[in-house]
């Protein structure tokens, strides 16, 4: 077996194994697997109850990753996210307590809930991959993933992320409620669920009871397939194609913040991880399409006037994209 069969195959027991647990879903599992090869950090955007934390929670056991999940509110500090040096009366001495940022996959549950303090802190982490705790600064564990989940601005009680803090997402996936016959699947599965007995009580079980712990790959295959993502071979042309779709957003006339050089990479990554989830050691104009509104969308900023006639940064983005195809 080559290394590729290798791979497609380690790639589709990830999915088999989601899929035991979340039903539909699969661009979102892509999108997660992209962020995962290329130590990106994805923003997901979509109501609650679309199992977004039962499907960060089963990623990172089929790879035997460790998992944290961080709830955002209001009243949340950053030392409850980076950790805190506490002083112990007995000696007189301080003693570092970690928080839950140091760990492999990191569930930002509602991000937007938070004071621009606490986010700016986690972005900071996400930015530097690592904390300064006292006088000590530590490196955050490798591989170091944030997936943060995002309620719609307009709900009450949310603080919306400012642009600089955004781009440090490489993607930013919205998630839609499933279609019909998924959600039926869904309500099947939960009836199946049954109960849990321990001593004289009984709980019943849900979908988190379900995930397998058995792992389908480790550490090790996560690390080829991160050094495999770097081989994979960009030409002269799509990085033109790039350069040119990043270009097109910032001289648009409804636009009027365009992309960073940094979509423009993000952009060369997310299509090296998607051609080797494809099959393929090579990119191709479909995967530069496929990525555009998950790497693109959140960058942009529209100017009063296509605020005015109603347009959407979805609607502009599309106009660019049919402009170039």
């Amino acid at each position: 077996m080559d290394k590729t069969e290798k791979f497609t195959e380690f790639i589709q027991a990830i999915r088999t194994r989601v899929g035991t647990v979340v039903v539909g879903q699969d661009q979102v599992v892509e999108r997660l697997l992209i962020a995962l090869f290329t130590s990106g950090h994805i923003l997901l955007q979509g109501m609650p109850g679309l199992a977004k934390t039962l499907l960060v929670n089963a990623l990172g056991k089929a790879i035997h990753l460790d998992f944290s999940r961080i709830q955002f509110t209001v009243d949340l500090l950053p030392s409850d996210i980076l950790g805190s040096e506490i002083l112990d009366q007995s000696t007189a001495t301080f003693t570092t307590r970690k928080g839950p940022v140091f760990t492999n996959l990191l569930l930002a549950d509602e991000i937007n809930r938070a004071a621009p303090k606490v986010q700016g802190a986690l972005l900071e982490a996400m930015q530097e991959r690592k904390v300064t705790l006292g006088d000590e600064t530590y490196r955050l564990p490798v591989p170091f993933l944030v997936i943060a989940t995002q309620n719609p601005i307009e709900q009450s009680g949310t603080f919306e992320l400012p642009e600089a803090q955004l781009d440090r997402f490489m993607l930013c996936h919205r998630l839609n409620y499933p279609a019909v016959d998924e959600e039926e699947e869904i309500l099947r599965r939960n009836l199946k669920l049954g109960v849990q007995k321990e001593g004289r009580g009984a709980v019943a079980n849900t979908e988190f009871d379900i995930v397998p712990e058995e792992p389908v790959g480790d550490a090790e295959d996560l690390n080829d397939i991160i050094d495999a993502v770097h081989r994979i071979h960009i030409s002269e042309v799509f990085i033109k194609h790039v350069v040119e779709l990043v270009g097109r957003t910032r001289v648009h006339p409804h636009i009027e913040l365009g992309g960073s050089p940094r979509a423009g990479i993000s952009l060369i990554k997310g299509a090296r991880a998607r051609a080797l989830i494809h099959g393929r050691d090579y990119a191709i104009p479909d995967d530069l399409f496929a990525l555009a509104e998950d790497v693109l969308l959140h960058r942009l900023r529209l100017n009063y006037e296509a605020l005015a006639e109603g347009l959407t940064s979805a609607d502009v983005l599309d106009e660019i994209l049919k402009e170039m195809g």
